[in-house]
C-alpha cells in the first residue's frame, strides 16, 4: 500500500467520488478507511471508531463474517463468473432464487430476477410494471408515482422518482409521467400536521387524488420505501402502507416496495412491508443481501406477475445485466442469508434500534441542537436544528458535530440537517452505548454554537 501522504494527496486528483463535489474533496480530504473489524472501522491515521453508519446502510452483519468471506473464496476458485442470459444460468443463482422465494414468500414474492445492485432494481421493476400493464393489453399505464423526500438510487428511472431535487435537477429532464405526493414526514409537512396519523391520511388522500388527477388507466405503479432513509429516516404511522395497499388495489395499480435498505431485518421485520403488514406486487432488494461482501440484488415478483408474465400471451423480459445471477455473488447471498436466519437479524435490530431511540431521545432532553429524533427498528435520525422552536434549518451545525463525534468515537452519516445512524444488526450493547457517548461529547463539543 502506498504511503499516507500519497493517498491523502492523491485520493480526488483522479478519484471522482460518488455524491461529492470534486473540488471540495479536493480542498477537504474525506477520510481514508483502511481496516475494518466486527462493527469497527478504522481509518489511515489510525483512528478506530464504531460503524454507526454500517457502511451504507447495507453491512449488516459487520465486517468479520467469516462464512461469506469463506463462500466467495470457495465460488471463485470453483466458477468465478458465468451469465445468466437466456440459454444458461448456474447452481448458486438456482438455488439463491429458491432461497429468496422462501425468505420473502410471506410478502407474496415467489420470483426473482438478479441485478448488479439497489438502483438496477428500482429501474428493473419499474420496466416490469410497464410491460406487466402491456402484457394485459393496458398499455397506456405509464406512469409512476412516488413520495416526496424519497430515494430511489440514481439510474434514469430511480433518478425520476426520487423524491429529492438534489438528485434529480442536475439530470433533467428524466423520465417524464413521474409525479410525487407528500411524505408523511410528521416533523415538516406542508399540511402542519404533526399526528402521525392524522398526517398518514392526509398523504393517503394526497395519493389518491393525484392519481385522480393522472387517469387511473394511465397510472402504472407507486414507488415507497417502507420507511424512508436517505431521506432522513421518515418512518410512517402503521396506517400509511396498508392505506397505499389499498388505494393501489381499488385504481388498479401496482405497489412497488423499495426494500433496498428496509430489507434483511433493518425495520426489525425480515422486510419493510411485512414490518407494516403489506405484500407488495414488486419487491426491490440489495445491499444486505450479500452485507455490503458483493455487489448484488434483485427483484421479487408475486403470482400475479409471474402469470401474466409466464402464461400464454407472456412475453420476454427484455432487460438484464452482466452481472445478474453472478454466482460469486449468489453464493455471498447465501452465506449471507445463513447468518442472517441463525442469528434472526430482525430481532436484534428491534431490541437494538429502540435502545438506540430511547438513548437518542434522552440526548434531546438535553441539548437544544436536537430538533427530532426519529427511528424504526436499527435506523435512526436526528434532526439539527439552530432553533428548535421555529425548526431552522443548521446544515453546518450538523456538519460540525458529525466531525466532533468521530473524533469521540461513532461513525455517523452527515446529510443535509441529519445525523443518521444504520449501524450493523450484529451491534450489541456496548456498541450501542458507545455510539450514544459519542453523540453526547460531540454535541457537547459543539453547543449552542
Amino acid at each position: 500500500m502506498r504511503d499516507n501522504n500519497f493517498l491523502t494527496g492523491m485520493n480526488a486528483r483522479h478519484l471522482w467520488h460518488p455524491m461529492a463535489h470534486p473540488g471540495e474533496m479536493q480542498a477537504n480530504p474525506p477520510k481514508i478507511i483502511i481496516g475494518a473489524d466486527g462493527v469497527s472501522i478504522t481509518d489511515l491515521e489510525g483512528h478506530t471508531t464504531i460503524d454507526a453508519v454500517g457502511g451504507l446502510w447495507n453491512v449488516n452483519l459487520g465486517y468479520s463474517c467469516q462464512p461469506i468471506k469463506d463462500a466467495i473464496a470457495a465460488q471463485l476458485m470453483r466458477l468465478p463468473y458465468y451469465s445468466a442470459f437466456k440459454g444458461t444460468t448456474n447452481d448458486a443463482a438456482i438455488e439463491l432464487s429458491v432461497r429468496l422465494a422462501g425468505m420473502f414468500g410471506p410478502d407474496g414474492m415467489t420470483r426473482a430476477f438478479f441485478t448488479s445492485g439497489g438502483s438496477d432494481s428500482v429501474d428493473t421493476a419499474l420496466k416490469l410494471a410497464r410491460q406487466y400493464h402491456r402484457l394485459r393489453g393496458e398499455a397506456s399505464r405509464t406512469k409512476f408515482i412516488a413520495l416526496r423526500k424519497g430515494y430511489h438510487g440514481t439510474h434514469w428511472g430511480g433518478a425520476s422518482v426520487n423524491g429529492n431535487p438534489a438528485f434529480r435537477e442536475p439530470y433533467e429532464p428524466l423520465l417524464p409521467g413521474c409525479f410525487h405526493v407528500p411524505a408523511p414526514y410528521a416533523y415538516r409537512n406542508p399540511f402542519d400536521e404533526s399526528d402521525p396519523e392524522r398526517l398518514a391520511a392526509l398523504c393517503l388522500s394526497a395519493l389518491e387524488a393525484e392519481i385522480e388527477m393522472q387517469v387511473p388507466s394511465t397510472v402504472a405503479a407507486f414507488i415507497m420505501e417502507p420507511v424512508l432513509g436517505a431521506g432522513g429516516v421518515i418512518a410512517p404511522h402503521p396506517s400509511f402502507m396498508p392505506g397505499v395497499r389499498d388505494i393501489c388495489d381499488r385504481h388498479g395499480v401496482l405497489l412497488i416496495a423499495d426494500e433496498v435498505i428496509t430489507g434483511f431485518g433493518r425495520t426489525g421485520d425480515v422486510s419493510g412491508a411485512r414490518h407494516w403488514g403489506v405484500k407488495p406486487d414488486l419487491m426491490c432488494l440489495a445491499k444486505a443481501m450479500t452485507s455490503g461482501y458483493f455487489p448484488m440484488g434483485a427483484v421479487m415478483a408475486n403470482d400475479r406477475l409471474a402469470e401474466v408474465f409466464e402464461g400464454d400471451g407472456g412475453a420476454m423480459i427484455g432487460t438484464g445485466y452482466t452481472y445478474s445471477g453472478h454466482p460469486v455473488g449468489c453464493a455471498a447471498a447465501l452465506a449471507c442469508l445463513d447468518e442472517t436466519e441463525r442469528l434472526t437479524l430482525w430481532d436484534k435490530a428491534a431490541y437494538q434500534g429502540a435502545r438506540l431511540k430511547a438513548g437518542l431521545q434522552d440526548l434531546a432532553t438535553r441539548h437544544v441542537a436536537i430538533g427530532d429524533v426519529r427511528g424504526e427498528g436499527l435506523m435512526c435520525a436526528l434532526e439539527i436544528v439552530s432553533d428548535r422552536q421555529a425548526k431552522t434549518m443548521d446544515p453546518a451545525r450538523a456538519g460540525r458535530i458529525f466531525e466532533a463525534t468521530y473524533k469521540a468515537g461513532a461513525m455517523v452519516r452527515w446529510s443535509g440537517t441529519n445525523l443518521v445512524m444504520s449501524p450493523p444488526l450484529i451491534l450489541t450493547d456496548p456498541d450501542c452505548n458507545r455510539i450514544l457517548s459519542a453523540l453526547d461529547e460531540g454535541l457537547g463539543a459543539v453547543g449552542a454554537a
